[in-house]
């Protein structure tokens, strides 16, 4: 008999696990993937490591887990400094003074801003009623429609006029010299890469693979007093009200001998809606490392189907409204817990993830 059965061992159940173990609790954690992790699982190709599912940047103004992950393994100083493509073309990112010069040949931020300011047309006046509308609200016409509007179209396989405004809210937009992508004063990648992350959270933890909880969950409920279950809420039951709506991915991995720098940047976006993926990552400049190859991914976005890996939910008021009721159920569970992403529909930066599973077994479990 166990304490605590964790469904998941991605960043949310890794560390309420870890969280436990630590407490005095005996933990058993179940994954039906063949591997640990999650989605921030990485694998060493012959020195790099690469990150099976997408670009994950570690960043963070929280010191206390900063403190944290860095008590597990050593990170790196990664920047983030992505570029765009477009027609050939190559911007920096995010958008801030470099962009600008780029663009239009303006040198001092007030030139930029008039700039843009000369470009917002009618929507300088209004409460922006879509994606479109909020884009040219911030940074103008140009931007938009090079940077902004291609990219945005492919990820979420929606014209820009038929998003909520509120996707785009958080664009950073900086009147400096500054392609730093994030702010936080905290930023990197594990050297040895995030499994080695997850499995310095998971040590001396009892982990069974290849496992799927929902096949026989009564079986494995058995097997512990209390149940943390970190996948897809709708799912659980059964998709009873209905599915919930996701963006999923494919990725196309390839590796160049002899080859030891493909595009020298980490990530490059390309923003035309005439080319079907919306980045390629160059995984070695995560971490560099002195190798003859390199390996690179395409990343394609797709329409999300039962049986895809779910990605970005998508939260407009119809899915919000059938989550309201898979929570008012999950409420009503005794002796299962639902966190991490997917139980919670809802997007996660890494750093907010194990803040919250820490909160979680803080407030819940921890008696």
């Amino acid at each position: 008999m166990y304490d605590y059965l964790i469904v998941g061992s991605g960043m949310f159940g890794a560390v309420c696990a870890q969280k436990l173990k630590s407490l005095g609790f005996n933990v058993l954690v179940i994954d039906k993937r063949s591997h640990i992790g999650g989605n921030v699982y990485t694998e060493n190709h012959d020195g790099i490591h690469i990150h099976k599912y997408g670009a994950h940047i570690f960043h963070t103004n929280d010191k206390e887990i900063w403190d944290y992950v860095n008590s597990f393994v050593e990170f790196n100083r990664f920047t983030n400094s992505p570029l765009a493509k477009y027609k050939g073309k190559l911007y920096n990112l995010p958008f801030n003074m470099n962009t600008f010069y780029q663009l239009w040949g303006t040198q001092t931020p007030q030139e930029a801003i008039n700039k843009i300011n000369s470009q917002k047309g009618n929507v300088a006046d209004q409460i922006p009623g879509n994606l479109e509308e909020q884009a040219i609200s911030l940074v103008g016409r140009d931007i938009y429609e090079t940077l902004i509007k291609g990219y945005t179209e492919k990820q979420w396989g929606r014209n820009a006029t038929d998003l909520p405004a509120f996707i785009i809210n958080r664009l950073p937009v900086r009147f400096t010299f500054d392609n730093n992508y994030f702010s936080d004063k905290y930023q990197g990648i594990p050297v040895e890469g995030y499994t080695r992350l997850i499995e310095k959270l998971l040590e001396n933890i009892e982990v069974r693979l290849n496992v799927d909880y929902l096949k026989d969950r009564q079986a494995y409920s058995n097997l512990a007093k209390k149940v943390i279950y970190t996948g897809a809420i709708d799912e659980y039951y059964s998709y009873q009200f209905g599915a919930l709506e996701y963006r999923s991915l494919k990725f196309e991995h390839e590796r160049f001998e002899n080859t030891p720098n493909y595009q020298g940047n980490a990530v490059i976006n390309y923003t035309e809606r005439e080319v079907p993926y919306t980045r390629i990552i160059e995984h070695k400049h995560f971490n560099y490392s002195e190798t003859k190859h390199t390996v690179i991914t395409k990343e394609y976005p797709a329409e999300w189907k039962i049986g895809d890996e779910a990605y970005y939910p998508v939260n407009d008021e119809k899915n919000m409204a059938l989550l309201k009721k898979y929570k008012k159920l999950a409420k009503e569970e005794k002796d299962v817990y639902f966190g991490g992403r997917l139980a919670e529909y809802k997007y996660y930066d890494m750093h907010q993830v194990i803040r919250s599973a820490l909160y979680f077994v803080k407030e819940n479990l921890a008696e």
